[in-house]
């Protein structure tokens, strides 16, 4: 992905760029939307009240459907949102439309940020993994460790929920199959490939009882033990542990993905937007996520201020050990393939 960034300017140059407007900028408002539920409630208490004392400033909160709800307001010219969390590789595809506002690096300190975890339109607020998480009431505490243990039905028997969108969804069906991680994106740039990745979610499909389209409704889902296994997303699990859930998960093949901040194309306070996002990205604000979801912070110096120990860190995806394990998720691939893609899996879900 092309990027014109300016990433050399002094750490006090840049703190000093980035904080200059939010004086003039105070006693505002601008709506930030994300996905509800225990993920936004930790974005909440981490980021947006933070900021609002911090800045005097208003966020006002909402939540929305993702990228499909900001294709709509930008096509009718009716932006509400100035800010908008979103996932990576959706991110990447709306930039390709031009559904979103390029983001200013000049304002928005990303020094500390690994490439992985910023764009030229979206910047990252959290990393997270797609795991395989399984039911301890069932399987105890050694459940499926990768996705041929998670299509395994004899050696774990069980109903499964897998996710009904595209998203995450493909590469799970490569792994299982024996193919490289580092080759998985290549075996599904091509719609034989992406067949390939259906057939075998084909395969699965009779065990599948739910395919879930939330956060909140795959948390749920083994919460109430419907289900003895899902795809999700790690932090969704760890709070459901928290609230009684006999759920784990291991990060073996996980996906390693981050959430971001967009903001769409034609936002009512665009360099307000780009001023919040330039505050909550700094590792201050990051490193009191994980304290509420486990997800890791994409601000590298956010293990550096004693905020985040050593047990927490373990527990986080971004943490090198973690890391090491999992599947970079592409956002090349994305932004040329999501579309197609998208369309062969909602009609394999149809079938």
């Amino acid at each position: 992905m092309t990027r014109k960034i300016a990433l050399t300017l002094a750490g006090g140059l840049m703190a000093t760029t980035a904080l200059a407007p939010m004086a003039h900028a105070e006693g505002k408002e601008l709506t930030v939307a994300s996905w509800g539920g225990s993920y936004q409630e930790a974005q909440s208490k981490a980021l947006f009240e933070p900021y609002e004392a911090a800045t005097g400033n208003t966020v006002k909160q909402e939540t929305y459907g993702g990228m499909s709800d900001v294709r709509l307001q930008v096509s009718s010219g009716q932006v509400t949102f100035d800010v908008v969390a979103s996932g990576s590789g959706s991110a990447a595809r709306a930039g390709a439309e031009g559904l979103l506002e390029p983001l200013d690096y000049e304002i928005i300190d990303v020094s500390d940020f690994p490439e992985e975890f910023y764009s030229e339109y979206c910047v990252g607020g959290d990393v997270f993994s797609v795991v395989p998480a399984f039911s301890t009431a069932k399987f105890g505490e050694d459940g499926p460790r990768g996705w041929a243990d998670f299509w395994d039905t004899e050696k774990f028997p069980g109903t499964r929920a897998y996710r009904g969108t595209v998203s995450g969804a493909l590469e799970p069906a490569m792994l299982a199959m024996g193919v490289a991680p580092e080759d998985v994106y290549a075996e599904l740039s091509s719609e034989e490939g992406i067949e390939r990745a259906l057939d075998k979610i084909r395969e699965l499909k009779p065990n599948i009882a739910v395919f879930w389209t939330s956060g909140a409704q795959q948390a749920q889902l083994m919460k109430d033990g419907e289900v003895d296994m899902t795809t999700g997303w790690n932090g969704r699990f760890d709070n459901a542990k928290a609230d009684g859930a006999e759920v784990s998960y291991f990060f073996d093949q996980g996906l390693l993905d981050y959430d971001c901040f967009a903001i769409p194309k034609g936002a009512p306070n665009k360099d307000l937007a780009m001023e919040f996002l330039a505050e909550i990205s700094k590792a201050e604000y990051q490193d009191d996520l994980p304290k509420y979801i486990t997800y890791g912070p994409t601000n590298s110096a956010a293990y550096e201020t004693g905020e985040i120990s050593e047990e927490m860190a373990a527990k986080l995806p971004s943490a090198p050990e973690n890391r090491a394990k999992q599947l970079p998720i592409s956002l090349e691939w994305y932004a040329e393939w999501e579309q197609i893609a998208a369309e062969m899996y909602q009609e394999m879900l149809t079938e």
